[in-house]
Order: structure tokens, then C-alpha cells, then sequence
């Protein structure tokens, strides 16, 4: 009788591995050696990416209300000072949606927190 090496168990984790790298092109796809790297490689970046989607965003919400302060006659700075000093709490993500979808109501805040 031989001797198995691994069996059903090798096959499931190949079958595994295998689907987590399903749409990749080339041997990178259906290839165990290859397919290991790029499933560790997708791993790795999708981590690193969900850490600069952060920064993108809040990058993002800046330019916007930069925008939107300088229809109003001021700078992103300014402005971020000023509601900080009238306690004015509202976060960048919120502001940024003001400033591109309610651009009057923009103008309202901006106009309360440069009193």
C-alpha cells in the first residue's frame, strides 16, 4: 500500500489557497508555488492599503473644504481655527460633504465660526 502524504488535507489547502487568488492572471492563478507568494503579497498590501485609505481621505476632505472656504473669503487654516475656538465641532468627513453638496449651509458655519 503507498503511503499518503497529506491527502484530503493537502488538497483542501491547495483548493484554499487557490480561490483567495481566483482572477489573478497567469500562472500566479492556478500554479500552487506562485499562487502562494501572490496570495502573501495580496495579503500584505491589502493591509498597507487599508491604512493609506485613511490618510487619502482625510487628505481628500481638506482639498474640499479648502474649496469651499476659499468661496467664502478664507483658508482651510483660518477656518479650522476659528470653529476650534468657537467650539464648533464638527469632523473634516462632515464638512467635506457640506462643502460639495450644501454649499449654503457652508457658508452659514463659516459665517458662525468668523464672528
Amino acid at each position: 500500500m503507498a503511503r499518503v502524504k497529506g491527502g484530503p488535507k493537502r488538497t483542501q489547502r491547495r483548493k484554499s489557497l487557490l480561490k483567495k487568488t481566483k482572477g489573478f492572471s497567469a500562472g500566479r492563478k492556478n500554479l500552487t508555488r506562485q499562487a502562494k507568494t501572490a496570495a502573501k503579497k495580496a495579503g500584505q498590501r491589502a493591509f498597507d492599503h487599508r491604512k493609506l485609505k485613511k490618510r487619502q481621505f482625510r487628505a481628500l476632505w481638506q482639498i474640499k473644504i479648502s474649496a469651499g472656504a476659499k468661496l467664502n473669503g478664507t483658508s482651510y487654516s483660518k477656518l479650522m481655527g476659528n470653529l476650534k475656538k468657537h467650539n464648533i465641532e464638527l469632523d473634516r468627513k462632515i464638512l467635506a460633504d457640506m462643502a460639495e453638496h450644501h454649499p449654503e449651509l457652508f457658508s452659514k458655519i463659516v459665517e458662525a465660526a468668523s464672528k
